[in-house]
């Protein structure tokens, strides 16, 4: 199986609100960006598409390192968060639905295909790809702000 890097980033402009994901595959010396916009939407919910579309972009089984600075979505993997929610059948530890479970399954989907390792990193810092990867989902929300006026 190839070993594939995936840095993601969702970004929202209200939250409610218009919502870009970016994100950037790389393996070996080759990178590849997508990204793309949702007009009414969460943060959240960027967060995780930009993981979805990365692995969806993938043509072949791979190992997957995903660099991620959203805490939501990496620690509902390493605290297991997820194995929870499932078991509890898509309910939180207080009772409430789970939101975004449309994604999370898609999500899983792809785990069946893919061996997924989950990395957080430091947002707005110094990490060069997350920081692409803000740019990328910001400028989608711009993109499609300018074609609404």
């Amino acid at each position: 199986m190839k070993n594939i890097i995936l840095y993601t980033d969702g970004a929202c402009s209200g939250n409610p609100g218009i919502g870009g994901w970016g994100c950037i595959l790389e393996y070996k010396n080759n990178k590849k960006e997508f990204s793309g916009y949702e007009e009414n939407t969460t943060n959240n919910r960027m967060e995780l598409m930009a993981v979805i579309k990365g692995l969806q972009a993938l043509k072949e089984p791979c190992n997957v390192n995903v660099y991620s600075d959203s805490a939501y979505v990496v620690n509902a993997f390493k605290e297991k968060w997820l194995e929870s929610w499932q078991l509890n059948n898509w309910r939180t530890s207080n009772k409430k639905s789970v939101k975004n479970v449309d994604l999370w399954q898609a999500l899983l989907d792809l785990m069946q295909i893919h061996k997924i390792t989950w990395n957080k990193v430091k947002g707005h810092a110094d990490n060069e790809y997350n920081n692409r990867c803000d740019f990328l989902a910001t400028n989608e929300i711009a993109k499609f702000k300018q074609t609404k006026k």
